[in-house]
């Protein structure tokens, strides 16, 4: 190492800045930095460096400043100025980099890299120091350390790769910690200030390293780093980062060589094995021992872009420097090794004597810079031997016992550390060698001495520790981060005071960071004041995370003597610590200890004075003292004390939650009032607002009038907060405090417990009771109502009345129930405690008051009779006041002055119905009832008079319910009057415990409503007479009311007298008694449901006789009584008095068929509902109402509600009590209906015949017919010839989809599997007018109406209609009716020429034809359409050649085209001509084929008609349309009467399809008679016809005989003319395209084409027929014609038509043939030929092709070859799968199973056992027959049940012959459990078997099991 930088002077730091920005260090120059300039030379004449002089004495000045620095510190500046100039022009630098091949003077000192001369582009080789999440941290050479990002880790696949990977820590799989990487700087971060800040990013990109890396390069032997790209099953296919090549890495030799796991990405080393450069595929080994050896082969012409760091290289000294060694490599290279890089760890001062100039030494490449060409080597023998150094010290570490190894003048000590397993070498630089400066080291220390080191750091690449020997190192207590722990006292130095806080720096150099909060105490306002740049402090160490360190300056914390907190386990029950307050809550504070601890103190320990509030006390970041109480580490719970101790108080004195107590009142807090308790503990207490009264109103206004000492006479202990007592004054829980659980084990079900609101949430509210015990109310049992908010409905603090719902043991949790209908009052405590309170609160008003207090009420006494004066008359009432009580004043009214008309100062008596105390007024009547209620009663005048008190009238009773009426509605409660009992004043709350907050009913004055006595008047109801309304109540029966109810029930049977007070079309709603209602049900009405309208002569307020049948349901709006069933059948109303229990269950029994009646009571778009009885419904669907569509279009008009309907049971449901109803009668009678089988008969009304209704559901297209709905998931369809009654051109345009209409069943078909097929007919053609049909046909005329059902209903000759079903080349299929079908022939279509049959003949276009042939066995109908009929009709005398005149100009068409000329049909007859190849033109014509196409229209003069040979010539020269260009035409007209005459003529001219073979014999014969060639005759005579292709329907066989015969009459043409009349008889029925191919067969065989013009004859008639093609391939190569064959093949395949592909695929192969034995070279040829085929043919077909012939030419290496490609490129392809095993079970191969792996792995699930079974029978055939039993038995133990997988299985065993295996199969086949089809087909297998065996008691046994069989399946 160097000396240390300083900072140069500002002359010199200009030139630095220059030269930085020229590096490119911003981001943005990084692309274009990396590539190298084109005109910088590989090699610079002279090997000089490619920098300008001006830029290398830049360099030099700034690093020679460098080195001399110490030196120019202590002279003159005047010196400095001269020693610097002789410097510069004598000594080389020491930090620049020099390049390579440099002449002349050589370098002084080795290159080196530092932090200045670093430069964007520079190649260097580094070790990984960290993996982290988003980057790595790679340590370089000379020290230096370099950031990765995450993106510049890999070269990703695909764009995307990039951030996925980031998102999943993938860098942590790829790489891990020690791994030598080579990397390229792509980015620089300079710090203006400071050159050490400088940040360095990498790459690792191979991308980057490689750019310049081709295939040429690329050599065996060569170690090449690569990405897993994927992992396969042999290997790993590898990635460079270059699109140019790939790589793959057997994993045979990664097994043997490394035993890391691989994965996608990670990053390897390889050696090259070999470069496949056809594939562009290299191919390496990852031996590490092979790699560490390999050594970088001399290359020709290698530049410097190839040399990668780490790469390997043989070396050779020459020369010595002064801080290492110069070598040259690779013949071209010169590098240079620093001191620290050397082969000896220990180099001592004469280290330079060991390298002897030509010295070869093996090296690694350490750094590249290509700017400079400067290149560092290494000679460290753990980086020569690819491995990093190992390190075995750590930062801090302090060694005594150093040994100084050698002494570096100027520079720095080496020494050796005393480490194991070996010593580690440590360089101190000379700034670290002493506190002071040292000015010769050479005097200071000698070789051998032992020092004391501390170690400052570790170079990973060269496992070289740096140290130093400063003795102020050796003192300080925190050196590296590992030596600070939480709690230690430190002192640092202030660098940075910020607004966050301040920066501080340990004597180690570490930083941290004391926060803002943590600078004092309390807040500062400038914390710059204090904490001055430079100040030394004293701080305590908080914590230290990710290596921040965090301080504190709180003198409490600094000075703390407590134990440290810094762990939750050392959180000790009774430890008492220092804490600092983070966050304050109502319920406690949160309190935060070192290291992240964190504790909660509760309220109760945080020592507060009651009723004070936290904040009153302690605030956020204050110091405090606290005890732990308990912690529970493994939740990081720790709850904490402010109580240093626990007050305890004597066993006698203790205070326990749930115990009354009495106290005085303190002092008042805002929201508490604090009281003194009396007893002997002399405890404190608060009483929270809220728990002040019941009553939320009257606790605010207890709280504000309440005083210091005022008595509580009895409070409730709800809980205890360390010496603070919770108190509540609450009535209701006062007076149930031995009621209120205080544990779990208290609480009981379905008990009503009084509580308080102690929260309330979103989705609940929680109710709590003694101390913490709580229960929880979820929101839906919280109310009856549905509100959203429950805030709203509740409030904290509220009493409540609560019922359990359940308790959970286990986990504690109680849940409750807040409805009032559960919880409502049984008594009049919530009105007691109201008058109560008002009676504490108008006392408490009068304390300070001189008044004589309450003692006025006792002249206002409710009921008594008071004078007053009238005080003021208001809108609302009269105010009365009194004489004597002048702040008491008096109201009446409106309603309660009777009437009466009261004058300003007029003395009034009124009667008292209420006083309020608080306010100071009562409530008076003048009504006359409250004067007059008893007799002789003595009215108090207020004077001296003697009062009396009046006493309730005995009558009344407590839990006696009364009726009352409304006198006044108070805030709180109404004032009521009982007039039943003498008008008796009483009082009701309007609201209870639970409903204090919510909305409440509304009454007005003079109300009537229901109330129960709870309280009589007495002392402790304050001389009230106390009620609770019905309305609170509303859900609790008291025993008076259970009484009444009892007096008044009826019984179900009972006759009872009632009166109609509503009328439903359904029901009569009822009343009777005293207030019951019922109702009569619809179906209650008559004895059967027959009459329409029962409820018609019934009226409201009518009086019936009915009986009770059954106790309904409760009423809708008066959930308190029920509504009775009742009855006013006859038969009822006659019968006995009581009925029994018959009538409550009804009998559920019906019958399949059964006819039911009732009454629609709902009706929808699809459905109708009826009500059978009153528990019995029943349903009819839209389609089983009727058949008619106009009926179900209206479905829901007709089916109205009431309306009384019958219909027959089609199912039943018993557990819904629900029929299915249709309305016509079942075929099948009555049966029973199961339940299981109900689904089943849902079809069964409809069968053949039948008539129904039907909903179009879908159009199908083209000629499918419609889709009709029938039945609710039931679809029938109906034919397209089944559409209309009549033929018609469009049969679906009368229809749409929704539509109803009329259907008739024609076939109902139901499957094993239930499902259910139905055709169906819109015809209406009754079936009685066959007959009549029948005579139609025969006739001989079409009819419009008649369909053919049958096939035995047509005969030949027949005329008949139908649509055109499938249109081909060959011809079409038209329907006939639903299940007779026809075909007709191309030649049949028409009489005239069919161009395009697609267009003419479209899809369900209606034709009319006649019947040509019927076979009833095969069920094939042949059609023809042309109304010619030649072999039907006698020869007529009329010649259709007479309307033919010589030298007519006709119209035509052109047939055919031939060589020898056109074949041209006459427009408008059946007549066909020719026109010879002289007539076509004046001039000689040549290739008529291309001038003329078949189907062009063309004009022609008559030149020939020769009517004996029934033949026409014609002319196409111009020169016979010059004279007359009129076209003339045979007439129409005479053409009709021609046909009318004679319906069909024989004209041989004509060349279709003949009709029989003797007349296409004649006709060939004529035309050999002609001058025309045999051969050439039979080909004109089907040249149009498109040979080899696929028939028109199913091929057939023909007669074989027939056939023969007809090949002897081509050989002997001459003699078949005379048998021309019998042989015109037969029909030829054999389809054309046979006829074709024997004929074809036929010629080729007896008539062989002997030159290469009967060849071309043939390829012209027939173009697209492989089978000539290649017999003239054939031919050729017999004369030994290799290229003509060529062309030939070439030919064929561009002339057969692209539609004929297998004809194309056949000449294709013919070509691999031909190229396979005569191609130069062969495998090259087929090759290219392959290529060209997999463009035009299906590329699966010829690669089966290609490896058929290279399986029947042997040739095993390529066809091995091609089957790896091929189930690589069809690996979902069964077939080549197969083709796979195949192969691989001929060869012998022994990993099938690995093959057969494969397959299941790539193939589609469906084709599994396809391919499982094939490659077991190919094991049975050519492999190991074992494999495939066990192949047979993995699938049989999955699906037992098939019996193709047996049937197959027990073939091939039968193959095998083995008689014992073969008996076993077949017995546990026989003894499966499967249906009888499948088990019939096995017995008679194994029957069969044992006949073919011959063993007759065998054959016996196997009889006699099948027959056991049956007889257990019958049973």
């Amino acid at each position: 190492m160097g000396p240390k930088s300083m900072n140069p002077s500002k002359r010199e730091e200009k030139p630095t800045k220059k030269r930085n920005s020229s590096n490119g260090v911003v981001s943005s120059q990084h692309a274009s930095t990396l590539q190298l300039e084109d005109d910088v030379p590989d090699f610079p004449r002279g090997g000089g460096s490619s920098l300008s002089r001006g830029e290398l004495d830049e360099v030099r000045a700034e690093v020679d400043m460098e080195f001399e620095a110490e030196q120019r510190l202590l002279k003159k500046r005047k010196k400095e100025k001269r020693v610097q100039n002789r410097n510069q022009s004598s000594e080389d630098d020491l930090g620049s980099l020099f390049g390579d091949g440099i002449s002349g003077k050589l370098p002084r000192f080795a290159n080196r890299i530092t932090l200045k001369n670093v430069t964007v582009g520079m190649k260097l080789w580094g070790v990984i120091a960290e993996v982290n999440e988003k980057d790595i941290v790679v340590s370089l050479p000379g020290g230096l350390r370099g950031l990765v990002r995450a993106s510049e880790a890999f070269d990703p696949v695909s764009g995307n790769d990039v951030k996925e990977d980031v998102e999943n820590n993938f860098l942590s799989s790829i790489y891990h910690v020690g791994q030598l990487v080579s990397c390229v700087i792509v980015q620089l971060d300079d710090d203006k200030k400071e050159v050490a800040k400088r940040k360095i990013w990498l790459s690792l990109r191979l991308s980057l390293l490689l750019k310049r890396l081709t295939l040429d390069v690329i050599q065996e032997g060569m170690v090449l780093s690569a990405y897993v790209k994927s992992i396969e099953d042999h290997g790993f296919i590898l990635h460079f980062g270059l699109p140019s090549f790939a790589g793959f890495m057997p994993k045979r030799n990664q097994s043997e060589g490394l035993d890391v796991k691989m994965s996608v990405g990670q990053l390897l080393q390889g050696v090259v094995k070999s470069v496949d450069k056809a594939r562009k595929v290299v191919h390496l080994s990852s031996a590490p021992d092979l790699i560490s050896k390999i050594v970088t082969k001399d290359l020709k012409g290698i530049s410097i872009d190839l040399l990668v760091p780490g790469m390997m290289v043989n070396a050779r000294v020459r020369s010595t420097l002064d801080n290492g060694i110069m070598l040259s490599f690779l013949t071209y290279f010169t590098g240079t090794v620093d001191i620290f890089n050397l082969d000896k760890t220990f180099p001592t001062s004469n280290w330079k004597n060991v390298y002897a100039e030509n010295m070869k030494v093996n090296a690694r490449i350490l750094f590249i810079d290509p700017s400079t060409r400067a290149v560092g080597l290494t000679l460290n023998p753990y980086l020569v031997g690819n491995k990093a150094p190992s390190s075995l010290v750590k930062v801090g570490d302090i060694f005594d016992q150093s040994k100084v190894i050698r002494v570096d003048k100027g520079s720095g000590l080496l020494l050796e550390l005393p480490t194991l397993p070996v010593s580690t070498p440590a360089y101190v630089n000379v700034t670290d060698v002493a506190d002071k400066d040292v000015r010769k080291l050479e005097k200071s220390f000698k070789e051998g001495n032992l020092v004391r080191v501390r170690v400052l750091g570790f170079r990973h690449l060269e496992g070289l520790a740096t140290g130093t020997l400063k003795a102020s190192a050796f003192e300080g207590s925190v050196f590296t981060h590992s030596d600070v722990k939480p709690g230690m006292v430190v002192k640092a130095k202030v660098i940075a005071v910020d607004v966050f806080g301040v920066i501080v720096q340990f004597a180690s150099g570490m930083k941290a960071r004391c926060p803002l909060r943590h600078m004092s105490e309390f807040e500062i306002a400038k914390p710059r004041k204090k904490f001055q740049v430079g100040v030394e402090l004293v701080f305590r160490v908080l914590g230290c995370k990710s290596k921040l360190i965090t301080v504190t300056h709180k003198k409490t914390l600094v000075k703390s003597k407590l134990e440290i907190l810094s762990s939750y386990t050392d959180a000790t029950e009774g430890l008492v610590t220092h804490g600092w307050i983070t966050k304050i809550e109502n319920h406690g504070c949160f309190v935060r200890f070192y290291n992240g601890v964190q504790g909660f103190a509760p309220r109760s320990e945080l020592g507060l004075d009651p009723g004070s509030e936290i904040s009153s006390m302690y605030h956020v970041e204050q110091v405090v003292k606290c005890r732990v109480m308990s912690c529970i580490p493994a939740s990081h719970r720790i709850n904490l004390s402010f109580n240093m101790t626990t007050s305890r108080v004597a066993g006698d004195n203790i205070v326990k939650p749930g115990s009354l107590v009495t106290g005085v009142v303190e002092r008042m807090t805002p929201h508490a009032v604090v009281v003194n308790i009396n007893d002997a503990s002399h405890m404190k207490g608060t009483i929270s607002l809220e728990h002040l009264a019941d009553h939320h109103g009257l606790a605010a206004l207890m709280y504000s009038v309440l005083k210091p000492g005022y008595q509580f006479d009895q409070l409730l202990v709800l809980d205890i907060e360390g010496n603070n007592l919770v108190l509540s004054a609450k009535l209701s829980l006062v007076n149930s405090a031995q009621l209120l659980p205080v544990d779990v084990s208290q609480i009981h079900p379905h008990s009503v417990v009084h509580g308080y609101v102690c929260n309330i949430i979103e989705t609940g509210c929680f109710i709590r009771f003694i101390g913490r015990l709580t229960g929880f109310a979820p929101k839906s049992k919280v109310t009856d109502e549905r509100k959203s908010d429950l805030r709203e409905m509740f409030y904290v603090g509220q009493s409540v009345r609560s019922n359990i719902i359940d308790v959970n043991s286990e986990t504690g949790r109680i849940t409750l129930s807040l409805k009032q209908s559960f919880c409502c009052s049984t008594d009049a405590s919530f009105i007691q405690e109201y008058f109560h309170l008002e009676d504490k609160i108008a006392m408490l008003q009068l304390l300070d008051s001189k008044d004589s207090g309450l003692r006025w009420i006792v002249g206002f006494e409710i009921g008594n009779v008071i004078e007053g004066k009238v005080h003021e008359t208001k809108d609302f009432g009269v105010v009365i006041s009194f004489e004597k009580y002048t702040d008491v004043f008096g109201f009446i009214s409106h309603y309660q002055l009777a009437g009466t008309t009261l004058e300003r100062g007029s003395i009034i008596r009124a009667s008292v119905l209420d006083v309020s105390k608080i306010e100071r007024l009562v409530d008076l009547s003048l009504k006359p009832e409250f004067f007059d209620r008893s007799k002789g009663e003595i009215s108090t005048v207020l004077t001296h008079k003697k009062k009396r008190k009046r006493e309730a009238p005995k009558e009344l009773e407590v839990n006696q319910t009364v009726n009352a009426v409304v006198e006044i509605v108070k805030e709180n409660y109404l004032v009521l009057s009982i007039p039943s009992y003498n008008f008796t004043v009483g009082y009701a709350s309007l609201t209870d415990y639970n409903t204090q907050q919510q909305s409440q009913m509304q009454f007005s004055i003079g109300q009537s409503v229901v109330a129960t006595i709870m309280a009589l008047p007495a002392p402790s109801s304050h001389g009230r007479l106390l009620l609770l309304l019905k309305s609170v109540s509303d859900g609790v029966e008291t025993s008076s009311s259970k009484r009444a109810k009892k007096k008044s029930s009826y019984d179900v049977g009972s006759l009872v007298q009632v009166e109609i007070i509503e009328i439903k079309p359904l029901e009569l709603r009822l009343k009777f008694g005293s207030g019951f209602h019922g109702r009569v049900h619809v179906t209650e009405a008559t004895d059967d449901n027959s009459t329409s309208n029962p409820f018609s002569n019934c009226r409201i307020g009518q009086t019936l006789t009915a009986r009770i049948v059954s106790k309904g349901n409760k009423l809708e709006n008066n959930k308190g009584s029920h509504q009775w069933e009742l009855s006013i059948k006859p038969s009822l109303l006659k019968g006995p008095n009581v009925i029994d229990g018959g009538l409550l269950t009804e009998d559920f029994s019906y019958l399949y068929g059964q006819r039911v009646s009732g009454f629609v009571y709902k009706v929808d778009r699809d459905w109708a509902w009826l009500t059978i009885s009153r528990n019995v419904k029943a349903q009819l669907y839209i389609l089983d109402s009727t058949c008619e569509p106009t009926e179900l279009a209206e479905f829901e008009k007709r089916f109205y509600v009431g309306k009384a309907l019958s219909g027959y049971v089609l199912s039943a449901n018993k557990e819904k009590k629900l029929l299915r109803l249709v309305v016509q009668s079942l075929t099948v009678g009555p049966i029973e209906v199961r339940e299981n089988d109900s689904s089943g008969l849902l079809t069964y009304h409809i069968c053949e015949g039948s008539v129904i209704g039907g909903r179009i559901s879908k159009i199908l297209p083209g000629v499918g017919g419609l889709l009709v709905q029938i039945d609710q998931h039931l679809y029938g369809k109906v034919h397209f010839t089944d559409l209309t009654d009549s033929w018609v051109s469009n049969p679906l345009s009368g229809y749409h989809e929704g539509q109803f209409v009329k259907c008739k069943v024609l076939e109902v078909n139901r499957s094993v599997e239930g499902k259910v097929h139905v055709d169906l007919s819109l015809r209406s053609t009754s079936d009685d007018s066959r007959d009549q049909r029948f005579t139609e046909l025969n006739s001989g005329m079409p009819s419009s109406t008649i369909h053919v059902d049958k096939i035995e209903d047509l005969h030949p000759d027949m005329f008949v209609q139908g649509y055109v079903k499938n249109v081909t080349p060959k011809g079409c299929f038209i329907m006939l009716s639903r299940k007779v079908d026809a075909k007709i022939l191309l030649s049949n279509l028409s009489d005239g020429y069919v161009e395009n049959p697609e267009n003419e003949f479209p899809v369900g276009k209606l034709v009319i034809g006649k019947v040509l042939s019927v076979d009833p066995l095969s069920k094939r109908v042949e059609v023809t359409l042309k109304t010619s009929r030649a072999t039907s009709a006698p020869k007529s005398d009329i010649n259709p050649l007479d309307s033919v005149t010589v030298g007519t100009i006709i119209s035509g068409r052109i047939r055919r085209v031939e060589s020898y000329g056109l074949f041209i049909t006459i427009d408008n007859t059946n007549l066909v001509g020719l026109c010879h190849v002289s007539e076509l033109s004046d001039d000689h014509a040549d290739h008529i084929e291309t001038k003329y196409k078949a189907g062009e229209k063309v004009a022609a003069k008559v030149l020939k008609v020769d009517k004996d040979r029934n033949r026409i010539s014609l002319g196409l020269k111009n020169s016979y349309f010059e004279d007359d260009r009129t076209v003339q035409t045979p007439s129409r007209e005479s053409h009709d009467n021609a046909n009318e005459e004679n319906d069909s003529f024989v004209c041989t001219v004509s060349t279709m399809l003949p009709q029989s073979s003797s007349a296409w014999i004649q006709n060939r014969n004529n035309e050999s008679e002609n001058g025309l060639h045999p051969i050439l005759a039979d080909v004109e005579a089907r040249a149009f016809i498109q040979p080899l292709e696929v028939p028109l329907d199913d091929i057939e066989s023909f007669d074989i005989e027939d056939d023969a015969s007809r090949s002897i009459a081509v050989a002997t043409i001459a003699d078949t003319i005379d048998e021309k009349n019998k042989k015109a008889k037969k029909k030829a029925r054999e389809e054309r395209e046979l006829e074709i191919r024997a004929a074809e067969e036929r010629l080729l065989e007896k008539n062989i084409p002997r030159n290469a013009d009967e060849f071309e004859k043939l390829v012209r008639s027939s173009p697209n027929s492989s089978f000539i093609w290649i017999k003239y391939m054939a031919f050729m190569l017999s004369l030994a014609d290799v290229e003509k064959a060529r062309s030939i093949a070439e030919r064929a395949l561009r002339t057969i038509n692209i539609r004929e592909e297998s004809e194309k695929l056949n000449v294709w192969v013919a070509y691999f043939n031909l190229e396979n034995e005569h191609g130069n070279p062969p495998q090259e040829a087929v090759t290219k030929i392959f290529q060209r085929a997999l463009q035009y043919c299906d590329p699966k077909k010829v690669h089966l092709a290609l490896l058929g012939m290279y399986d029947r030419t042997e040739q095993h290496k390529l066809a091995d070859e091609l089957l790896d490609k091929m189930v690589r490129k069809f690996k979902h392809s069964c077939k080549v799968w197969l083709r796979r095993i195949q192969w691989l079970l001929k060869q012998n191969h022994d990993g099938i199973q690995s093959f057969i792996n494969r397959a299941l792995l790539s193939l589609p699930r469906y084709k599994h056992i396809k391919f499982i079974s094939q490659t077991a029978i190919l094991e049975f055939k050519c492999g190991v027959p074992d494999r495939g039993r066990s192949m047979f038995e993995g699938m049989l133990r999955e699906y037992p049940k098939r019996t193709d997988l047996w049937s197959i299985y027990l073939d091939q065993e039968i193959r095998v012959g083995d008689a014992d295996v073969i008996r076993a199969l077949f017995e546990r086949a026989i003894s499966l459990s499967l249906p009888p089809k499948k088990m019939k087909f096995l017995f008679k297998k194994y029957l069969e078997y044992e006949k073919s065996m011959g063993d007759e008691e065998r054959i016996e046994s196997v009889k006699r099991k099948a027959i056991e069989y049956v007889e257990s399946t019958l049973s």
